[in-house]
């Protein structure tokens, strides 16, 4: 088996790739798809794996920003993770990911994200389940009921604001501490916010892109970092109840729009879960923000095969966190284990679960500087 670099001339191999494990691509989505992936190609972040000179599988290295306790880091997202189904059982799945992780590293990100379509594989490299999607139902008027409080300014928005939406992630994300969500880069911001099926509008320190999904509506993504944002995109969204029925949006398990409507006796969420890994300990947890009331060490030891491990002394002070080699080995993760404390798992359940064991003297610490409810708004 070779696993190489895709070039331009793969991309029909990999659609052909695609249709058989996913089923068939209308034609715009074929072109959007050529658009997005094509400057990846030099970037080194799509690997094909090849039997014999034939395309067995492919996976996609998606570069994000992502947010933990607020403070922004960059994230391998692994997506299009397909395998032919002459080729599935026979470990070529595995070998593409373990060359997947290893270019992420080289790339220099210290975590990575992906939605598993099955968790075994995933696990045994060292994935755990860290958060979710949270996709909401709600009635479409019960949005209209929701009435702006002040007078915000929005306006239309097209490819040219990507960059201003890119710093506004920044800001919100920021301030709100947010943990698990991501950004696009400016070039695929571009690109989504081209989509003439989308409406699109643009606040000092909000945004709203939505569309028609037949009679109902569909949230893409809904950031506001005020009250008065908030209120005046959810109520813009609620216009359309004259005709639209439902409303499905992503959001964060505490939005604050399950605060501003009116009634709430019920709600209708569904999960889609994605999985995290931490490519690199001293450097996941330098990049990581964390309480700035929680200070204090703890010693660790992560047991990781692909990518090392070892033995760590983590510091937290003033909202930063370090972790150095150490001699002290204190409580043993697996790699997975680890990943799944650093996207806010209490160590109880880790220990319950059998991925972390030992030393126990620091988990209540562990547990405070950890702390987190990871969410994304985008799917990839």
């Amino acid at each position: 088996m070779e696993i190489r670099d895709l070039t331009p001339d793969d991309l029909d191999d990999v659609l052909d790739l695609r249709k058989r494990s996913f089923g068939p691509i209308s034609g715009a989505e074929v072109e959007r798809w050529r658009r997005t992936v094509t400057p990846t190609l030099g970037e080194g972040r799509y690997l094909g794996a090849f039997e014999g000179g034939r395309l067995a599988a492919s996976a996609r290295l998606r570069r994000f920003t992502q947010w933990w306790h607020g403070r922004p880091q960059t994230m391998s997202g692994i997506a299009g993770v397909t395998v032919n189904p002459e080729d599935r059982g026979h470990g070529v799945g595995t070998a593409i990911m373990r060359a997947v992780i290893d270019r992420s590293a080289g790339h220099g990100d210290a975590v990575s994200s992906l939605y598993p379509a099955t968790t075994p594989l995933y696990r045994s490299l060292g994935y755990e389940h860290a958060g979710a999607r949270h996709m909401i139902t709600l009635p479409a008027e019960s949005l209209r009921r929701i009435r702006p409080s002040g007078q915000v300014e929005l306006r239309r928005m097209g490819p040219g604001d990507a960059a201003e939406v890119v710093s506004l992630l920044h800001r919100v994300h920021g301030a709100a501490r947010s943990s698990g969500p991501v950004s696009w880069d400016e070039a695929t911001w571009s690109i989504w916010l081209s989509n003439e099926d989308d409406f699109l509008y643009l606040a000092p320190d909000g945004y709203l892109v939505y569309r028609w999904n037949g009679d109902d509506i569909h949230v893409d993504n809904l950031v506001a970092g005020s009250e008065e944002t908030s209120r005046a995109l959810w109520s813009m969204v609620g216009t359309s109840s004259s005709i639209a029925q439902k409303v499905t949006a992503p959001v964060a398990p505490d939005d604050p729009v399950l605060w501003l409507l009116g009634e709430r006796s019920t709600d209708r969420v569904t999960q889609v879960r994605w999985m995290f890994r931490v490519l690199d300990v001293t450097a996941a947890v330098g990049r990581r923000g964390f309480p700035t009331a929680v200070a204090g060490g703890a010693a660790v030891t992560v047991h990781d095969p692909l990518r090392g491990g070892g033995s760590f002394r983590l510091e937290f002070s003033g909202g930063s966190g370090t972790a150095a080699p150490s001699a002290d080995g204190g409580a043993a993760l697996t790699a997975g284990g680890f990943s799944a404390l650093y996207a806010g798992v209490p160590t109880a359940t880790l220990r319950r679960s059998g991925l972390m064991s030992g030393d126990d003297r620091d988990d209540e610490l562990l547990d405070a500087a950890f702390a987190a409810k990871p969410y994304m708004l985008d799917y990839f």
